[in-house]
């Protein structure tokens, strides 16, 4: 914009006066004789031509780099790519949650402000069970209700962000009942108001049916080898025996037909298919099944066999991931039994994609010990492509030579900077991002819990362009990351060993710009739907650097 702004004033001065003496408006103020402005002006428009649109979207990025609102409303309009990190009850806003749990004639517990089943008292007098209704007459318990669902109003000094933050699950965990549907189409509107082509979502979406059947199961699967049962592989493999013939396939079935309801509710609430489609109808959704592994250990056994058998039936489950705090007794006491039971039930499901929360701890909140290795186990026993966060690497045993590992097995890690903060107090330079890009490891930002931390996919990109100086093309580049490294399934629009991101050579020559796509290249496109996400992302990257 600068060479843009430059050129319209030359011209100005070079064509003002021009029946009344413009030889000397230009001899005097530009010291040019008419030649030579004429020549000035061509030069002009061949610089500023020859810089890509790229170029200018980057100028102007750093031209508004110190001025936060401009900053903020350049970044809102970029092209995201995807999302790959976030969890979908933390992805709803408390508002939402309120609305819901109205819907569910749901109580509130005044006191510990936890959603209950119960006879409601009345609104009229201040009770200890009032209906959430309530909440709409009485502004101070509605905002008592944002502020215990989410890190709104949170202070330091009175609780903990990590207590307050994962406290907040149990408390509205109720109104989604009956209300997935609803939270996709959430998750999906605001994914497309944020310029995001992709997200995948962690839902642990059986209703709790696979820990059910684990605890029928049991844990003692008779192993003959004298260890401890459940120790080996061949205990895994007769355990997963025993869950697949005690009725996982039909826990798979209901998970399915609870998705399609749950996707259809989401497209009549957005209007999908209508002349009146919202944005979020064209934002790709894929699910990771949500494990939470501070279950008993044959609960946990079942819900991570339940993610293969998921992976395996239905193309939306795309992967799975373990959650709950890693802090907490179980997932630390259990954690290598956990990698152990993905290690080998990997196995039976080759295919299947791996993103683990690894690493979303600091000093302090366990013994040092119990930071050295849940990266590198992750990665080396379980198999993880992505990492979750990965806050702690730098406690890790011999970090430098883990962060080369990953970079050459080409590891991404999910970053959430709005929630390390929130959560761990982690940020600025204590957050491991610079490390990871400094080694080569992959990165892409992600919001974790957009919903529960009051933030979104546009802030994360904000916050990491004001800490950490990053540059357009460095935003671009995590974008392009994002569904790279995506489990969506199809071949990558970028060719292996091209360089960074190189096309296919089906579409090297293509025009993003174009309408069209050639014969090679649509036919590409049409058997890939990864690729078909990625060129749309390009797409869009075109469009948004065309007004620069």
């Amino acid at each position: 914009m600068t060479i843009l702004m430059a050129y319209n004033r030359f011209f100005y001065n070079c064509t003002v006066n021009w029946k009344g003496g413009w030889r000397v408006l230009a001899m005097r103020k530009l010291r040019l004789a008419p030649l030579g402005c004429i020549w000035m002006v061509f030069v002009l428009v061949r610089i500023s031509a020859a810089e890509s649109a790229e170029d200018k979207a980057a100028k102007y990025f750093e031209s508004v780099r110190h001025n936060p609102g401009l900053l903020q409303a350049f970044l809102q309009e970029v092209p995201k790519g995807g999302d790959l990190h976030v969890h979908l009850s933390g992805a709803i806003y408390a508002e939402s949650f309120i609305d819901w749990a109205s819907e569910n004639a749901l109580c509130v517990d005044r006191g510990t402000s936890k959603l209950i089943h119960a006879s409601c008292d009345a609104c009229d007098s201040y009770t200890n069970k009032p209906s959430v209704r309530c909440a709409y007459q009485d502004h101070i318990l509605y905002g008592q209700l944002i502020d215990a669902w989410s890190m709104r109003n949170w202070h330091a000094a009175e609780e903990s962000g990590h207590d307050h933050f994962f406290a907040t699950f149990e408390k509205f965990g109720p109104a989604m009942e009956k209300h997935v549907g609803d939270a996709l189409a959430e998750v999906a509107a605001r994914a497309a108001e944020d310029h995001l082509q992709y997200v995948e979502l962690m839902h642990t979406a059986d209703g709790a049916q696979a820990a059910i059947l684990g605890t029928k199961i049991g844990w003692e699967v008779g192993s003959t080898s004298g260890s401890t049962p459940g120790s080996t592989a061949d205990d895994f493999s007769k355990l997963r025996d025993k869950l697949l013939a005690g009725g996982m396939s039909d826990v798979v079935a209901s998970v399915r037909r609870q998705l399609d309801s749950d996707e259809a509710r989401e497209k009549e609430v957005l209007h999908c298919g209508t002349a009146q489609a919202a944005p979020g109808c064209a934002v790709t959704l894929r699910y990771l099944y949500q494990v939470l592994r501070g279950l008993p250990r044959e609960q946990v056994f079942a819900q991570i066999l339940l993610g293969f058998e998921l992976t395996k039936a239905d193309p939306r489950f795309v992967g799975f991931n373990l959650v709950m705090p890693e802090d907490y007794y179980v997932p630390m006491h259990d954690f290598d039994l956990h990698m152990r039971i993905i290690e080998a039930l990997h196995k039976f499901y080759p295919a299947t994609h791996v993103s683990l929360h690894a690493d979303e701890l600091w000093m302090g909140l366990v013994p040092p010990e119990g930071l050295r290795f849940h990266i590198r186990e992750s990665i080396e026993r379980a198999g993880a492509e992505r990492i979750g966060h990965g806050t702690a690497v730098m406690n890790e045993d011999d970090p430098i030579g883990l962060l080369q590992e990953m970079a050459t097995k080409n590891v991404l890690v999910e970053i959430c900077l709005t929630s390390n903060d929130v959560i761990l107090g982690v940020s600025g330079a204590r957050h491991p991002l610079p490390v990871y890009t400094k080694y080569g490891v992959p990165v892409a930002l992600a919001t974790d819990d957009e919903g529960v931390s009051r933030s979104d996919m546009t802030h994360e990109y904000l916050r990491a362009a004001e800490t950490y100086g990053l540059s357009y093309a460095e935003l671009k580049r995590m974008a392009r990351a994002s569904l790279e490294h995506s489990f969506i399934a199809g071949d990558s629009l970028w060719s292996p060993g091209s360089g960074e991101f190189g096309r296919v050579a089906a579409c090297a020559d293509e025009k993003v710009s174009s309408d069209r796509v050639s014969g090679k290249c649509e036919k590409f496109l049409a058997a890939s739907e990864r690729a078909r996400v990625q060129w749309k992302l390009e797409r869009a990257f075109s469009e948004f650097e065309k007004q620069f």
